[in-house]
Order: structure tokens, then sequence, then C-alpha cells
């Protein structure tokens, strides 16, 4: 087991609170990171959310997100384009380390895969020369395939890195336990993630699972061998520590002080 590097909180673990008030809770609990959702981030005002990161001393392991290219027609795909240009400028102006970004799904009524990755890698296409302006890492993200349809047509991992091959500079890839534990290449694919893992997120897969978006458990409530991916991707030059992403309505019911102290507890898990 490793404990080195920082926890970092992401926002949608404590989505009933504010971003000033998840800022004032993360210095209370000696938590030293957070990664911020942009819905957060825009109500709490761009630039008085980055003063009060900065003063906090917080370090910014990432912004949650960007992506989403597939639209059913050119203006849909242009405002997307548009939308990670927004998101690129957000993400450096709180200093974040990368900009996650996720592929989309299908457009509405469409059954075209292929046509909505070739969307997928057009957008990131489009959006690169901005991120590198900025400084801003494009952090793709594979989402576990159960969401091909509705949220991303980048399925797998040697997915994500045959893009970030074909773009190079400025992108990386956003491992996210929940999404990659299942993959009988996992090992592999790490191998060839040596200098690209931009982000590492952690949360569990509940066994049964009765939610397959909002049912994540807190490090330690599943079945993923969290300690084994990390060492994976330790291995593979990853020095950031773990980013606790918990998307579920059960925790979301609970105390946020509460889930705040889970966070820090679950570490000994990761």
């Amino acid at each position: 087991m490793t404990t080195a590097g920082p926890i970092s909180l992401n926002t949608i673990t404590v989505k009933t609170l504010t971003l000033p008030q998840v800022i004032e809770g993360c210095a209370r609990h000696g938590i030293t990171a957070i990664s911020p959702w942009r819905d957060v981030l825009q109500a709490a005002g761009l630039q008085a959310a980055a003063k009060q990161i900065r003063d906090a001393g917080l370090k910014v392991t990432g912004l949650c997100r960007g992506g989403m290219f597939p639209a059913a027609d050119a203006a849909g795909r242009a405002a997307a384009i548009e939308d990670n240009r927004r998101a690129i400028a957000e993400a450096h102006a709180i200093g974040a380390d990368c900009l996650v970004v996720l592929g989309g799904g299908l457009p509405e009524d469409s059954k075209d895969l292929p046509g909505a990755r070739e969307m997928m890698r057009e957008g990131l296409h489009a959006i690169l020369p901005d991120a590198r302006a900025a400084g801003v890492t494009l952090a793709l993200e594979p989402l576990h395939p159960m969401t091909c349809a509705d949220r991303s047509v980048l399925s797998t991992l040697g997915q994500a890195l045959d893009l970030c091959e074909e773009l190079g500079a400025g992108t990386g890839i956003a491992l996210d336990v929940y999404h990659v534990w299942w993959d009988p290449d996992l090992a592999r694919q790490m191998v060839r993630a040596k200098g690209r893992i931009a982000g590492f997120h952690v949360c569990d897969w509940k066994v049964p699972t009765i939610d397959t978006v909002f049912d994540r458990g807190m490090p330690g409530e599943g079945v993923i061998d969290i300690p084994a991916i990390r060492a994976m991707a330790e291995a593979a030059g990853w020095t950031g520590g773990v980013e606790v992403e918990i998307l579920s309505n059960r925790w979301w019911a609970e105390d946020p002080e509460a889930v705040m102290q889970a966070v820090k507890a679950s570490h000994a898990h990761c």
C-alpha cells in the first residue's frame, strides 16, 4: 500500500456544498487539493474562486469537465468547441493541472458510433491549439462502456492513448479506476501510459451496484483493487496522489462533514 502524494477532493463528492464551502472544508479537514466542477466554479465567480483557492493554498488537480463534442448538426458541434475553449480558459484561471475531457455520447437519434468518435477526434484537434497556448493539459478520460451511448464514446484506456499519440503535446490521460478496472488489457496499456497520466481518480465499484452512474462507493466499499492500479500508475511515473470523485445518491444524502471525514479515511484503501 502507498500513501504518497496528496488527497484531492472532487467537488461532486459533496455536491450539496458551494465551492467556497468546499474550500473551507478542505482547509478544516487537512485536504490539500481540490478539483472543482465547472458549475460550482461558475456559480462562485471565476476570479473570486481562483483567489479563494490560492489564498487557501490548495492545489487544483483538475477541472471537470470539457469534451462532449458529438452533436446532431454543425451548429451543435461548433457550440461544443466554443464551450471547451471557455473551459480551457477557466482551467488556466484557477491553475488546474488539467481539464478533464469526456468523449460525449451519440447524438440524438443516431446509431453512428464511428461517426460520433470522429466528431470527438475533430473536436479535440480544434481545441488543442487553445490548450497549448494556455498551458492546460487536455486529460482524456475513458469511461466504462456502459456509458458509450449517452456520455462517452471513448471507452478504453487504449483508445485514449491512441488519441494522445495522434494529438501529441498538450494531451494526457485522466485515469478513473471506476471506468478502467474491468479492462483485461489494463496492465499493458498502463505501461503505454508512461508519462501521460494527468489525473488519477478513485472510488469503488459496489456489488451489487444499484445505479451504474450514481452508486459509486467510497474507496474500500467495493471490489476494485485500487492499490494495484495505483502501483501501475506510479510505475508509469504518476506522483500526484489520488482524487476522490464519488457520484453517489447514498453519499450525497450524508452530512458533508461526514463525507469529508470518510474521504480522508479512505486514503488507507488507496
